[in-house]
């Protein structure tokens, strides 16, 4: 089958997405399978890219301008993707896109909207898994180690400012460790993300609330664990049948695995081969496969943990994990046989095969109640 890797979005991980969407790209391409990109740009117009458009030395800035590219569009999503649908055979559509829209199941309805089949998680999974806050009250409920933390909407932030501030600083009082890290409820690679040091000092906690909420009209303030060990656990398949591979760690250069860390040459490092004992090492892929089936998780995904005097806390669940050259989780995956390009052919496979297992009856008059 043909493969249509959309890339780019209109989120703040927009970037990130296009080197994650060139390297999957060039990937499948190495394997012999027919690809194409779609670039979704940050004011929500898809392009078709020409060959050659998606240089591996390319900074992500250069698409901006996909037109002086010799890109075809601009469509919007439902041109773009009732086109794809209508071609035969339909491609299958590689969803590379991080943050809101392609990750939190609004581009997964699309699809699904015009019948074409997409990698990894379905519509009600992905929102679960971009919602840090329904994700950890999941979790909570499912009696999984979580930080503590609190929950804070724009609305009620904005009707009563100082009780706001005085719950979460009360919030903080009862902590072991006082300070919080304060981040948007709905984004990944620790965009909107702060670490406040004094929370009972309202300029600070006042521009961490700002900064959070420039992005979401929801926040999550965590309890911060200073020196936590990030320890990261790929999960791959469906269902009970799902592998889990790793942990692999990461050894920020920052106060915490902020943007910069993440994403900028040399400041980070990690390993697929932390130093762990066989019996923290089976816990963690324990929780990684629970995270991913209570979510009702499909494909694959990476599932991030923090580990701090000696306990282990769940962080969070990523349903479109990034795919950039210091991206743990295909490293992880090569425990499991599989090579860059190999994970992602596979997550192609697993597209079809769930797609294969659903039901494709259309139901007539005479079938309704």
């Amino acid at each position: 089958m043909p493969i249509a890797v959309l890339l780019g979005g209109p989120s703040a991980e927009h970037d990130v997405s296009i080197v994650s969407g060139r390297a999957i790209a060039a990937a499948l391409e190495g394997r012999g399978v027919p690809v194409e990109t779609w670039l979704i740009t940050l004011d929500g117009a898809w392009w078709r890219l020409p060959a050659g458009a998606l240089a591996a030395d390319q900074p992500p800035i250069a698409l901006d301008d996909p037109a002086a590219l010799g890109a075809e569009g601009p469509w919007s999503a439902a041109g773009a993707l009732e086109g794809l649908a209508a071609r035969d055979p339909r491609p299958v559509v590689w969803i590379a896109l991080h943050g809101p829209f392609g990750e939190d199941g609004t581009l997964q309805a699309l699809c699904e909207a015009v019948g074409l089949l997409y990698t990894g998680s379905g519509v009600a999974a992905s929102a679960l898994g971009m919602d840090k806050v329904l994700f950890k009250r999941l979790a909570r409920a499912l009696e999984m180690p979580i930080v503590p933390f609190e929950v804070l909407a724009r609305d009620e932030q904005q009707a009563d400012p100082l009780g706001a501030a005085r719950r979460l600083e009360a919030f903080a009082s009862r902590l072991p460790d006082p300070r919080l890290i304060v981040k948007p409820a709905r984004l990944g690679s620790s965009i909107g993300m702060t670490v406040v040091q004094r929370p009972d000092e309202p300029p600070e906690l006042e521009r961490a609330l700002e900064v959070a909420f420039g992005h979401d009209d929801v926040i999550l303030a965590e309890a911060y664990l200073a020196g936590a060990r990030e320890l990261e656990v790929a999960v791959v398949g469906e269902g009970a049948a799902c592998q889990a591979f790793g942990p692999g760690e990461v050894f920020p250069g920052h106060a915490f695995y902020d943007y910069a860390a993440k994403y900028e040459a040399g400041v980070s490092r990690t390993t697929d081969a932390p130093e762990l004992a066989e019996g923290v090492r089976f816990r963690l892929q324990e929780l990684a496969r629970a995270a991913f089936t209570a979510i009702g998780g499909s494909g694959f995904a990476r599932v991030d943990f923090l580990m701090h005097g000696g306990r282990i806390y769940l962080s969070e669940i990523n349903t479109i994990p990034g795919f950039t050259p210091i991206s743990l989780f295909p490293i992880l995956c090569r425990q499991g046989g599989f090579d860059f390009g190999g994970i992602c052919q596979r997550i192609v496979e697993l597209a079809v095969e769930r797609a294969g297992r659903r039901p494709t009856r259309r139901l007539r008059r005479a079938d309704l109640p």
